[in-house]
This record gives C-alpha cells, structure tokens and sequence, in this order.
C-alpha cells in the first residue's frame, strides 16, 4: 500500500465525497479515484460503498481507516524527528518523570531554554517503573528516576541526592524533634500521593517489616496538594525533602528526618546509550550533564 494513497483515502473518508477530496489534496477526481481503487485492489476489499452516494465506508474501508490515520501520523512524526535532528534552534525534547521529580528538572530546563528559547520541552507524567519500556520504544527521549536502569541500553546522569522527610506543620508536636522514628508516625493520620511510585513503596514496605501500619487517612493526586493539606492540619506526609523547598524556607512547613529513611536517594536523568537522538535532546542530555557536574 502506498501511503499516498492512504492519505487520498483518509481525505476521502473525512470529505465523503470524491470531488471535495480531490479539492483538499490538491488532486483530480479520476486521481482520487485510482488511488482508492489501487488500495482497494491491494487489500482485496471495497473501502468506499459506492450503492451510497453519502460516501459510506465499508466495514474494510472503516478498518483499514484506522490504520492509515496511525500511519500518517507515525510518518508526520518521522518527518518532523528527522528535522529536528538537523537544527537545535527549534524542535522538541520529551522527558517522562513523576511529579516529584520535575523539581529537580526546572532549573535544568531554565538554563535550557535560555539557551534555546524556540525548542518545545514536554514533560510526560510516566511511573517510574514504565520509563525504561518507553524510552527503548522512543516514546520519550529521557527520564527521570530515583534507582539505576537494569537495561545494558540505557545510560544515566546522577543530577542530584534528595532524602525521604516528613512534613509537617510548624505547630505540630513533632516539628521541634530531631528526628521521628516510623512506628510514633504509624499512630498519626498521614497524607499520602494516591499515584504508585518508588519511593511510596518503599515506605510502605518498611513500614509492613517493621509491623508498624501506616495511618493513610487523606490520598491525593497532587503534591502541592499534599502539602496544602499539611499545612492546614489535616495530617502529616512523608515526600522527598527536594519537593517542599519553598514551602520550608517560608516556615510554613517543617522537615523532620526519620532514621528509617535516611539513605539519599539519587535522581538520575536516563536515556537510551547510543540511541539517536535529536540534536535538541542530545544538548538536553550534555546540558544536564554538565550542570550535574
């Protein structure tokens, strides 16, 4: 199939008239006309029901519609890759991270964009656990996560250490303590993030050894809303330091450390080794590199 005439078809499809879709591709009807005929006789099927004169598309016509429309936009997108290859004055980087790790990327992409200002940067929330698939299917160029990828075809930049803390509010009875072991904070109602992450897990995990049950009585989708509901008294919550900075340096929240979860976490930019790269994503990853150092 000529992926041509697949685009003469979806136009078509999308006119239901065969003179308006001549129009729209910049074609003549009897052309439109041998462009659905060569793809009906590839596939063996009718595509168009011409006993309607509304354009109907077969149960064939409707099936294969699909599949071109993936088509065109798989070739779009191929397009659009190869040239953004060649020039990092526009184009696109795309970065999967969770939440929490989008604060340790902003001051990367300040100094990025400064230096690029017409390049796109899209910033897709994906689990940690899914960046190593979507980054070896090119759904993204890079990811954001707190362990090192198992996978021999990803490479990693250490960016920055954070640490696990728990937040509360300045007139808690735990925010004058140096520290706060895991078991006073299983008798407190805790706000937790409702999305799974690794840091989550582990918590919980630590939490089930040690046979000291969390209280989770609030779960929310957002981290500022987490920490709104801190500070309101609604609860405490255990997030990595690195989120509350500015909350913390205003006073309206106070870091405790717990013993338990003392160990530094690293949070590493991610990304294929010896992937191509578009030449806005290869300077994304040396821009991170470089500030790491």
């Amino acid at each position: 199939m000529n992926l041509d005439d697949l685009r003469v078809f979806a136009a078509v499809a999308a006119e239901r008239s065969f003179s308006k879709a001549a129009t729209r591709v910049g074609r003549t009807q009897p052309a439109v006309s041998q462009a659905v005929r060569r793809l009906e006789e590839a596939v063996g099927e009718r595509l168009i029901d011409r006993a309607q004169r509304d354009g109907s598309l077969t149960q064939a016509g409707t099936l294969l519609l699909d599949y071109a429309a993936r088509m065109i936009q798989l070739s779009e997108e191929a397009r659009a890759s190869l040239s953004e290859l060649r020039d990092v004055g526009r184009g696109r980087v795309q970065i999967g991270a969770n939440e929490a790790a989008v604060h340790v990327l902003l001051p990367i992409i300040q100094t990025y964009l400064e230096r690029h200002p017409r390049v796109q940067i899209d910033i897709r929330r994906v689990p940690s656990r899914d960046l190593p698939q979507e980054l070896r299917r090119r759904a993204i160029d890079a990811g954001v996560m707190t362990f090192p990828p198992a996978d021999r075809d990803l490479s990693s930049i250490t960016l920055a250490s954070d640490s696990l803390v728990l937040l509360v509010p300045p007139r808690h009875p735990f925010a004058k303590r140096a520290s706060v072991p895991l078991a006073e904070i299983g008798r407190q109602p805790i706000v937790a993030h409702n999305d799974p992450s690794p840091a989550r897990e582990r918590v919980l995990r630590l939490s089930e050894r040690r046979q000291t049950p969390l209280n989770i009585s609030l779960s929310l989708p957002s981290l500022d809303g987490i920490k709104r509901a801190v500070e309101l008294g609604l609860g405490v919550a255990i997030l990595p330091k690195r989120c509350a900075l500015n909350e913390l340096s205003l006073g309206q929240l106070v870091a405790v450390p717990v013993p338990e979860l003392a160990a530094q976490r690293r949070v590493r930019l991610v990304y294929r080794r010896g992937g191509v790269l578009s030449t806005a994503a290869s300077a994304f990853v040396e821009l991170s590199r470089e500030m790491a150092g």
